[in-house]
């Protein structure tokens, strides 16, 4: 357990205005994993609003031998996952646009490209989209522990902490889930319809 917060210890005790600090301090975090998992804005906000009332409302059972966050972020992806399952409006991540794409993730920028022409951002932002739409049809398991790992960025050992599963677990799911995607993009490269052959001088020319 880490070091006490004075916020965490005065909101256990019924202080809301500790426990709004806790939601200022945490929101953009969550809010960013509930909108990778869930792939729109309105349902990140449906989850992330539901995560805090939930974790208001287990204060009292929490212990504190996991780090607050850890729990939180486990509350966070319970609700998340309930979401996905129940087949509501944005269960799947695929991405609508090349907006919607950006919103997940998907700016050139943050997959360490430089601004370039807008012909060639639409083609970046095509190709997000086109990952995050292989993803959405991952199963909800499979999907939660990549986006953790490749999006979110965490550690296997934290991610096993907040699935509360093994690690090795955490590592076989997220081999599975690169796999399978793998198989997917390639499936999809070979439906696509073959580019058309260049047109010479000579041919324009006749």
């Amino acid at each position: 357990m880490g070091d006490a917060d004075p916020d965490l210890d005065r909101a256990r005790q019924g202080d809301r205005e500790a426990f709004g600090r806790l939601v200022r301090r945490h929101q953009k975090r969550v809010y960013a994993a509930a909108l990778h998992l869930l792939g729109n804005h309105s349902d990140a906000d449906d989850a992330t609003q539901e995560a805090f009332v939930r974790a208001y409302r287990g204060l009292a059972s929490f212990d504190g031998r996991a780090d607050f966050f850890t729990w939180l972020y486990r509350i966070t992806i319970n609700t998340a996952l309930n979401a996905m399952r129940s087949g509501k409006r944005g269960a799947a991540l695929a991405a609508k646009s090349g907006t919607e794409a950006e919103h997940v993730g998907g700016r050139p920028e943050a997959l360490g490209a430089e601004v370039v022409a807008p012909d060639v951002q639409r083609e970046q932002t095509g190709e997000v989209a086109r990952v995050m739409t292989a993803i959405s049809e991952l199963s909800a398991t499979l999907r939660v522990t990549l986006v953790l790992a490749t999006i979110e960025e965490l550690p296997h050992k934290q991610i096993a902490e907040i699935l509360e599963i093994p690690e090795g677990t955490v590592a076989w799911r997220v081999n599975e889930a690169r796999r399978l995607l793998r198989l997917r993009l390639a499936a999809d490269d070979d439906d696509a319809p073959a580019p058309k052959p260049a047109t010479t001088p000579a041919q324009v020319r006749r």
